[in-house]
């Protein structure tokens, strides 16, 4: 599973943070302290002496992968000639808004870290993008089919997780029908389809779901044929987008075929969280 990023932020729009919680606040400021700090040609070094850190920090703050100092973020404005105080403020306002945690935050005994970023990336974006080889996508799965799929990953785990693990998934569903609502387009192979987790009843009432999701305005749902034969992503198992808008960049997460020695425990990862 990676991370790409793949659009710049505009300069304009940093005062005007998306939706999102701290996942997106924390990359949208990280980007711009990057900007500033080019702009000045000050190394990462320099600047993470001038915090007391190390270069490595100044790397983990650009990306957005750490929380943000309100003290930090003044030195390196102070650094990097920022000297209106009104820009000033709105960034260090920003890393302020960025240390409180999202709504998946209290999901935390049963989220990953690396699932954590995608979760509140996808709470921000304005357009979404899935493409889904063995399973319905999450965002359109029923409560029965997303137990079925958990099970799989973590039938040991006790019930109270399992169904946290459930709740947290129905929880993210939720942003397709408020307002505000972003773009979903998923792409399933018709092998989903014909993989009845959770038993024939539960799998009739996952495509009827399906259907009924597929008349939502927002909602763009097509289905690879079998008839079609190869096609371009026969090579992953699922890749997923979320693109916050015009002040974010467009974040991917993506996930191909390993190599044989490691497919159980990539597979046991990536497809029970997706």
């Amino acid at each position: 599973m990676q991370l790409a990023r793949t659009e710049a932020v505009p300069t304009a729009n940093v005062l005007s943070p998306p939706r999102g919680g701290p996942t997106v606040l924390r990359i949208l400021l990280g980007t711009q302290l990057r900007r500033l700090r080019t702009e000045k040609g000050i190394s990462r070094e320099d600047a993470g002496y001038e915090i007391r850190a190390s270069h490595a920090k100044i790397s983990r703050l650009e990306l957005g992968q750490v929380s943000f100092k309100e003290r930090d973020v003044a030195d390196l404005l102070t650094l990097y000639g920022v000297t209106d105080p009104e820009e000033r403020e709105s960034l260090v306002a920003l890393a302020r808004q960025a240390n409180n945690p999202g709504w998946w935050h209290k999901y935390s005994d049963v989220l990953p870290s690396w699932f954590e970023v995608y979760v509140g990336l996808e709470e921000a974006a304005s357009i979404i993008r899935s493409y889904e080889l063995q399973f319905v996508p999450g965002l359109l799965q029923t409560e029965e089919y997303a137990r079925a799929v958990v099970m799989l990953g973590h039938g040991d785990a006790p019930g109270d997780e399992i169904e946290r693990r459930v709740a947290l998934r129905m929880k993210r569903q939720r942003r397709l029908t408020e307002p505000g609502a972003p773009k979903l387009w998923a792409v399933v192979d018709e092998a989903a389809l014909h993989r009845p987790l959770g038993g024939t009843g539960a799998m009739r009432r996952q495509i009827e779901h399906l259907i009924d999701m597929a008349t939502l305005p927002n909602v763009t749902l097509q289905i690879v044929p079998f008839a079609k034969g190869g096609h371009a992503a026969a090579g992953a198992r699922s890749a997923s987008s979320a693109s916050p808008g015009p002040s974010c960049p467009t974040w991917s997460t993506w996930s191909s075929s390993p190599a044989p020695s490691t497919w159980t425990s990539r597979r046991r990862r990536t497809s029970t969280w997706w």
